[in-house]
């Protein structure tokens, strides 16, 4: 008997309040989305090359994400039995007075929990399934580029704590809201508490309290907007409290010009409930104001974070390209070895375009000169091409270089020949025609008295461009044809030569060099700084059949075994992709989840708030009105009780958006897919409040037919 009452009402009420199961089936969702991470396709592949940071990411990171993850179900989780409770307020006041024991009654709740949980595990586990195998696909192929294969991305383990967690955050929340309701009096339980009456205070002092919440959010704007970093941060600090507090006296101010309106317009005032509405809305807010406030704040960071998480994936693109890389793998290692390694028949067909790279830094003279570069005369050139408000930095005492993209490309341009000085990096010319030749180029011809200035397109980034342009203009427009001096000799700039990537990897720790003839290389070349690169690529034939990730995985498992030194492309793509990968998954599902109990807390709030107030419809029928105006009604109150935050974090994220465009990544954000991607995300937060609207309106019309209405009615 005990079991079946309590089947019986665990299936009511998943029919009666949906939106309490659908926030149910959310929780176990968004839980096992983000624990069945590792089973994704990205990490995987990662995982095979950057290991090390991907298990750093699912031991240290995961389990902080995992915790607040539990946190934010049990708020969603505290809300929906919150309401489901209340609802039932009469009905479990009944079972009291008909005799049944107080703990027997919290057993029969905790049993109707179970069975709920059970239910929305087992679709919630389907659906994120589901989910995770979309999110899989579509990660994989937007930046993976085609190259990842697919793979179930089911997970027993994510199971296994996606079942513990929920279940361990339903319990405490139904120990904590059962706890409570079985201790109030059958009285309360039966007829509730008296309503208490609602202070929206005087008309003027309601309007000074929207005035001084609408000053604040703007000067919270103002703050953000134009000091975001000064005082170490503490701006920021005081940007945010000020904004928080202002959002909470704006909603709470509002609430009074709602009475005004309601009062102002005579002729509406019989016409469709117009007034009825307006008043059950003041007083939605004004009991809810808070709530409604916490909801605002919730989609403006919503808003911030999935626009950031999907920007950042959909320009991965872009910053996952080959861009001025080349070779597929660099070998270090004794030259005899290196070479009889790559040339055996293990090898052979997996090699194309070997060069044999030496780097190395100019020696010093042996007499009284410091050096033997002199860049007097192209340093000269480069600061008549400072901006009029840039001065020189040699002049302004010590000297601190910083190559970025915001900077004038002429000061980037000072920062690498001054951070080079007497002992510049030389490069051969015959290896950089080696390198010219693999990547489809036309190859140079430079006499022993011309020079190349090589800059490192991997270091440049984003500034190359810039930076390629200006020495180009500086060379071709310059009155002096020579404008560097090796050991007191003429050199002539060769201008508009591709600049490539001189490794597979990353190689930083060359940011500017000299290409130079080979019998100059040797003349000033110091013998113990040299440096050997043995760089190739994977046969054009062989990429085409087998693409490009997949056979330098294939190779990367020949080169293992062999013990010598080496790195990949792959490197260089999987730091990056690991980089995307880590910020846009965890600023995603935060966004998402924000997004969930803003959208629960609008929700069940509401209609918290309505089961309070539905005997006014009653009225409203024995008064005359009909029950297709009392819907249009509720539909008007709905639209406004979700609109008034949503309209508020829309302009709060639309600043915290730009803020991030501006101050946090700028290179990112200052593409057009930016702007493409926040409009289609801010799209896709207003349709998932749209859908809580609706399951709200529809929730409220079947309370409102419950009622006894006239016969006539």
């Amino acid at each position: 008997m005990f079991f079946n009452i309590a089947w019986r009402n665990a299936k009511r009420n998943r029919s009666e309040n949906l939106i309490y199961f659908l926030t149910m089936i959310t929780a176990v969702a968004a839980f096992y989305i983000m624990l069945s991470l590792e089973k994704q396709d990205v990490i995987r592949f990662l995982a095979e090359i950057e290991s090390d940071a991907v298990n750093r990411l699912l031991t240290t990171m995961m389990p902080a994400v995992y915790l607040c993850a539990l946190l934010f179900v049990f708020f969603l989780v505290t809300f929906a039995n919150k309401y489901q409770l209340e609802c039932r307020s009469k009905e479990l006041g009944l079972y009291l007075l008909f005799g049944m024991k107080r703990k027997r009654l919290f057993l029969q709740l905790l049993m109707e929990g179970l069975f709920t949980s059970i239910l929305a595990l087992c679709g919630g586990i389907v659906g994120g399934g589901f989910l995770s195998e979309i999110i899989s696909l579509a990660t994989s192929r937007l930046v993976g580029q085609d190259i990842i294969s697919h793979q179930s991305s089911f997970s027993v383990s994510a199971v296994v704590w996606t079942v513990l967690g929920f279940m361990l955050v339903q319990a405490i929340a139904l120990f904590i809201l059962g706890g409570r309701l079985c201790r109030q009096e059958i009285h309360q339980l039966l007829y509730g508490e008296i309503a208490k009456k609602q202070k929206v205070g005087k008309t003027g002092g309601s309007i000074v309290t929207l005035i001084l919440g609408t000053v604040l959010l703007l000067f919270a704007y103002w703050l953000v907007l134009n000091h975001f970093m000064a005082a170490g941060g503490a701006m920021l600090f005081l940007a945010v409290l000020l904004g928080i507090m202002g959002t909470i006296l704006f909603i709470r101010g509002l609430a009074r010009l709602l009475s005004l309106l309601a009062g102002s317009n005579k002729k509406k005032s019989t016409q469709g409930l117009y007034t009825f509405t307006l008043r059950q809305l003041q007083e939605n807010i004004v009991n809810k104001f808070v709530s409604i406030s916490v909801a605002s704040l919730l989609m403006m960071l919503t808003i911030m974070l999935i626009a950031d998480g999907s920007v950042r994936i959909m320009s991965s693109s872009d910053q996952l390209t080959r861009g001025a890389s080349v070779y597929d793998f660099t070998i270090s290692g004794e030259d005899q070895t290196v070479e009889q390694y790559l040339t055996s028949e293990k090898m052979a067909p997996y090699v194309s375009h070997v060069n044999r790279m030496e780097t190395g830094v100019m020696k010093r003279p042996d007499g009284g000169l410091s050096s033997y570069m002199d860049w007097s005369l192209l340093r000269r050139e480069i600061v008549h091409a400072l901006p009029s408000n840039v001065e020189d930095p040699a002049t302004q005492g010590a000297v601190s270089y910083e190559i970025d993209a915001d900077n004038p490309a002429s000061l980037n341009l000072l920062a690498l020949i001054d951070t080079s000085g007497s002992a510049p990096y030389l490069l051969r010319a015959s290896s950089y025609n080696q390198l010219l030749e693999a990547s489809g180029e036309d190859t140079l011809t430079l006499n022993d008295n011309e020079a190349i200035l090589y800059l490192n397109p991997d270091f440049f980034g984003s500034a190359q461009a810039e930076a390629e342009k200006l020495l180009n203009q500086i060379i071709g427009a310059s009155q002096e044809k020579h404008l560097i001096y090796v050991d007191g000799q003429e050199f002539t700039l060769i201008p508009s030569v591709p600049m490539k990537g001189l490794t597979a990897d990353r190689n930083i720790r060359i940011f500017t060099a000299l290409i130079v003839s080979d019998n100059v290389f040797e003349s000033y070349i110091n013998p113990d700084s040299i440096t050997v690169s043995w760089n190739f690529c994977i046969p054009k034939d062989r990429v085409e059949a087998d693409g490009l990730m997949a056979s330098i995985m294939e190779v990367n498992d020949i080169l293992r075994p062999s013990g010598l030194v080496f790195e990949s492309y792959l490197n260089n793509f999987g730091r990056q992709l690991f980089y995307i990968v880590s910020s846009s998954y965890t600023t995603l599902y935060m966004g998402f989840m924000l997004l969930i109990i803003a959208c629960a807390l609008l929700a069940l709030q509401f209609l918290t708030q309505m089961q309070a107030t539905k005997a006014r419809y009653l009225t409203l029928s024995l008064l005359g009105a009909r029950r297709e105006q009392m819907k249009k009604s509720m539909h008007r109150q709905v639209l406004y009780y979700f609109l008034l935050p949503l309209g508020l974090a829309c302009i709060s994220g639309t600043v915290g958006l730009y803020v991030m465009q501006k101050y946090l990544s700028p290179s990112v954000a200052s593409d057009a897919p930016f702007y493409l991607m926040a409009s289609i995300m801010a799209g896709i937060v207003i349709l998932i409040l749209a859908v809580y609207a609706i399951a709200v309106a529809r929730t409220a019309d079947r309370e409102i037919a419950k009622l006894n209405w006239k016969p006539n009615s």
